[in-house]
């Protein structure tokens, strides 16, 4: 029957869509687990490795996201929170517990251990570390109280139960996780980056080295080839004036002044070469 009533549209139907399924409905469930624990290596066992880290990749991004602002890219923590899981599936036993409980410190771990051995400038000892994290735990727990200044040496020692020396031996370690770009600007009035504060190399140490290897030398000359260095290195007279000294001619000086120096200077390159010779062989008599 026609009427002359709008025609209303049909309201769309909901259809829910495909529930997502929680870790329980997963395939990473007890019986998954005790199959997977029971297998050899081969294909089967690789299909359900790969379906229980689909399963539970959600839980490993979930704890990568804790440690996010430590100068990591989030991409790198997943990466390395999703190799936990893998070693947490490979190592878990069905028979000792739930997989989360497992899971959980095995991934924060396999964290731990990247920011531990991976991002430090400076290469720190283990013990080192943990006494900066535990320092640093320790400062932020005290200056966290209302009206509290910052905590001295002593306060942290007792609030950790550490010596003032550990103390202080953790708070040097709190500048060495990240090193400073020599163009930095340090906190100096001058504006002076730190590579203008960097020191040189002294040429005067080349100098006691080559004085130090030509003293051999020189003691086994002469004392006409002595004299000839002497004013002439060391007084600082021309070879005109030393052939009138010692009544030579300004030849004789010049030729005298350049074998007497081939002379100590072969002499001490024979001298560094058995130096060499009798460390080497001291090393190998401490080795045998």
């Amino acid at each position: 029957m026609l009427t002359d009533r709008p025609v209303r549209a049909a309201r769309p139907v909901h259809r829910p869509g495909p529930r997502r399924r929680r870790h329980d409905d997963a395939p990473a469930t007890h019986e998954i687990f005790a199959r997977f624990h029971g297998l050899p290596p081969g294909r089967e066992r690789d299909v359900l490795c790969e379906e229980l880290l689909e399963a539970w990749l959600p839980m490993a991004h979930r704890i990568a996201g804790r440690f996010r602002g430590k100068g990591e890219a989030v991409e790198d923590l997943q990466q390395i929170a999703a190799l936990g899981l893998l070693k947490a599936i490979q190592g878990y036993d069905p028979r000792r517990g739930a997989f989360e409980s497992y899971a959980v410190p095995t991934v924060t771990g396999e964290l731990r251990r990247h920011f531990r051995d991976h991002t430090w400038d400076v290469h720190v000892p283990r013990r080192v570390q943990d006494l900066r994290n535990t320092v640093r735990r320790a400062y932020r727990e005290l200056s966290l109280r209302p009206g509290s200044p910052e905590p001295t040496v002593a306060q942290l020692a007792r609030h950790t139960g550490l010596s003032e020396q550990a103390v202080r031996e953790g708070q040097r370690a709190l500048t060495s996780y990240r090193a400073l770009s020599l163009d930095a600007e340090p906190a100096r009035e001058d504006g002076l980056s730190l590579v203008d504060t960097l020191g040189a190399a002294d040429p005067s140490y080349d100098i006691v080295v080559d004085r130090l290897a030509a003293r051999a030398g020189i003691q086994h000359l002469p004392r006409r080839e002595r004299t000839v260095l002497y004013l002439r290195f060391f007084e600082g007279l021309t070879q005109s004036r030393i052939a009138e000294r010692i009544g030579v001619s300004q030849m004789q000086v010049c030729r005298l002044i350049a074998q007497t120096c081939s002379r100590v200077r072969e002499e001490a390159a024979d001298g560094a070469a058995d130096q060499e010779e009798e460390q080497e062989g001291a090393g190998n008599q401490r080795a045998v």
